[in-house]
């Protein structure tokens, strides 16, 4: 088991389709329950490998069987200190989705479902495959049930957001399968540990990295490419915008950490100020919007945009700190900004509204509710002591080193995304209960609290002691450092 447990972490969510489709129609509740069961098998298999997950800067728990052996393609699988931490977020995230949807989505649970278990196992794939064609192959199978999970079960207009969010991601993915097939003419090998080796022309490093950069800033959602998102995310179902926030836009970030910087060092050096610009007008950009918006969703969708700014802020520092400070902030917005979207389709469950003049003084029919939100809050914030502290912090020493202005821009984000947040928080918790609508909502249940709770415990931990994180993900941005300078020094002779 453990020598394949990264194939039986991908995998067994679609083991959990064969229940799903013989259980028969009404047996809502047995479908819930063994959706869930099925959820909680990648979750435990994904905690072992994390825990025997050694953090030595190589990739560990590899399996490596042909595929299809013309074109030099192997079904070839490894974490190192980036991905593990993904794959238990992504692992633990859908549980959390399939338990808060628990009353959701009657009369069609069953495909609600289905996608959700076929989403995960792309995206598990995403984060496991060492074998450029087998990577995309999983980045494409997982639009499948994104799209429908947004055009299914979303709100009125889901059918414009989810034509939109696929073709967003289908005009980068093209282009990256033609940079995808470029390097396989250069190299002749999908092998991602050949292809680091590979010595390719200033041009055509210039013309590949533009190709997974463009795909890739799309899925961050980097500005100007940032638009989909938020349409995206207010018409998806709550568990959507959860898995939207919480992993697929980490694909981005992930994807110019394993693909785009590593190959191409010298375009990555000569795109990265641009880069690191784009990511600090995203940064205050994202913030200043979220001022402005009348529904918590997509207040909170702005937000994204901000903080993923930060984490490419950090990755285009090319500094230690910078990049283990994007990687530590990888995994905080997932748990962050997804317990925000829990949090906000909880109320919507009671009250089936999300404008925030339709509150105000919450904290007294709903005060544990309250609490959940502000400390979720106060972590996006980044308040000390909280997740979102280690990896804002690291992230602005490591672009102070590399240039102190765009560092100084982004510290204002810092400011304009707390008061923001901190503002909705005073405009729906605090102050008399206006509505009467309001008065008598129930606060949250045994079940929303097991939802929450994980999240909670994991924001204090990282907050408190990182360590536990860091220490797996070291010896592979110190690898990911050496890797991209010794290729530039290559290039530069």
């Amino acid at each position: 088991m453990i020598a394949h447990i990264l194939s039986w972490t991908i995998f067994s969510p679609l083991l959990g389709l064969i229940p799903l489709a013989l259980i028969p129609r009404g047996r809502e509740t047995v479908l819930r329950a063994s959706a869930f069961a099925a959820s909680l098998v990648p979750l435990v298999l994904s905690c072992v490998l994390f825990d025997r997950f050694r953090g030595t800067g190589e990739f560990e728990f590899q399996e490596i069987v042909p595929w299809l052996q013309g074109f030099k393609v192997d079904y070839r699988l490894g974490v190192d200190g980036f991905s593990a931490p993904l794959i238990v977020l992504t692992a633990l995230l859908i549980p959390l989705v399939i338990l808060q949807s628990w009353k959701d989505h009657s009369g069609k649970i069953r495909g609600f479902l289905v996608f959700l278990l076929v989403l995960e196992t792309g995206l598990i794939g995403v984060f496991s495959a060492l074998d450029l064609f087998l990577f995309y192959v999983f980045w494409e199978a997982m639009l499948v049930p994104m799209y429908f999970l947004i055009g299914g079960w979303g709100g009125e207009r889901r059918i414009y957001a989810a034509i939109k969010f696929v073709l967003y991601t289908m005009v980068g993915s093209l282009l990256m399968l033609a940079a995808i097939l470029y390097l396989y003419s250069a190299g002749g090998s999908f092998n991602l540990a050949d292809l680091y080796g590979l010595n390719l022309p200033n041009k055509a490093q210039m013309f590949l990295f533009g190709a997974f950069a463009l795909a890739f800033a799309i899925k961050v959602p980097l500005f100007p490419f940032h638009t989909w998102l938020p349409d995206a995310h207010v018409e998806a179902p709550t568990g959507g915008s959860v898995l939207l926030a919480g992993v697929l836009l980490k694909m981005g970030t992930y994807g110019f950490v394993r693909f785009a910087m590593p190959l191409f060092p010298q375009a990555s050096a000569a795109f990265a100020p641009a880069i690191a610009a784009l990511a600090v007008i995203g940064v205050i950009y994202g913030s200043l919007v979220a001022m402005v918006q009348p529904d918590l969703k997509k207040l909170v969708a702005y937000t994204s945009v901000a903080h993923l700014g930060f984490v490419m802020l950090g990755l285009m520092s090319l500094t230690p700190q910078g990049v283990m400070g994007a990687s530590v902030q990888m995994i905080n917005h997932g748990i962050s900004t997804g317990a925000l979207f829990l949090l906000v389709g909880m109320i919507y469950e009671r009250r089936h509204t999300r404008a925030i003049a339709a509150f105000g003084g919450l904290a007294t029919p709903m005060p544990f509710y309250a609490v959940l939100f502000l400390i979720v809050t106060v972590s996006s914030i980044a308040l000390p002591a909280t997740n979102g502290f280690v990896g804002e912090f690291l992230i602005l020493m490591g672009s102070y080193k590399s240039n102190p202005v765009t560092a100084a821009l982004a510290a204002t984000g810092v400011v304009f995304g707390a008061a923001t947040m901190l503002w909705m928080v005073k405009k729906v918790f605090f102050g008399p209960v206006t509505q009467e609508e309001n008065k008598a909502l129930a606060d949250l249940s045994f079940r929303e609290v097991a939802v929450m709770a994980p999240l909670i415990v994991l924001i204090f931990w990282i907050g408190v002691g990182p360590g536990f994180l860091t220490s797996k993900m070291e010896k592979s941005v110190t690898k990911f450092i050496e890797r991209t300078q010794w290729q530039l020094s290559i290039g530069q002779r």
